[in-house]
């Protein structure tokens, strides 16, 4: 019976000390579960790579949630449009390849057009660590670069991991 006692008071230990990791465990859609790092980790890994952040205590959940700075960029109208369609198709062509890019390198996180033809044609959000990166990166834009689209950047903060619902 002291065996069986002691064996539970050990596991009990055990599952105490487990709990009091500095990961979190997350359950992915296929049931794997996989570890990711403590707010407090990934806001000091973040900090040291130059990003702004700050968290708070989320009331009711008492979730720490993480805050990100990011630099939304409006894509909108340039003073330059292309009355050629060859042209005008190689340059949304060398657009997209280029979005393709960001995307693929991580420094755009979501991005798209609107569906209007009004004077703001679509959004980047660009995930870098200030604002002459994110101006520099959409300035690259091959059709920014002729005049067919303007960037206006602004910093933009959200909750690092959320995404669309």
């Amino acid at each position: 019976m002291d065996f069986i006692k002691n064996l539970l008071r050990f596991s009990c230990c055990l599952f105490v000390l487990a709990g009091c990791g500095d990961n979190e465990k997350t359950e992915r859609a296929n049931g794997s579960e996989t570890t990711k790092p403590s707010v407090s980790k990934l806001k000091d890994s973040l900090t040291r790579l130059g990003y702004q952040t700050f968290d708070y205590i989320e009331e009711g959940t008492n979730d720490t949630i993480l805050m990100q700075q990011y630099f939304l960029v409006l894509l909108k109208r340039g003073p330059k449009r292309s009355e050629n369609k060859q042209e005008a198709d190689s340059l949304q062509s060398l657009h997209l390849q280029h979005m393709s890019r960001m995307y693929e390198e991580g420094y755009a996180d979501l991005m798209g057009p609107f569906g209007d033809d009004g004077e703001i044609r679509g959004i980047i959000i660009y995930n870098t660590p200030n604002l002459q990166i994110a101006d520099s990166l959409a300035n690259l834009d091959p059709l920014i670069r002729s005049g067919g689209l303007v960037a206006e950047i602004h910093p933009w903060w959200a909750g690092k991991g959320y995404g669309l619902r």
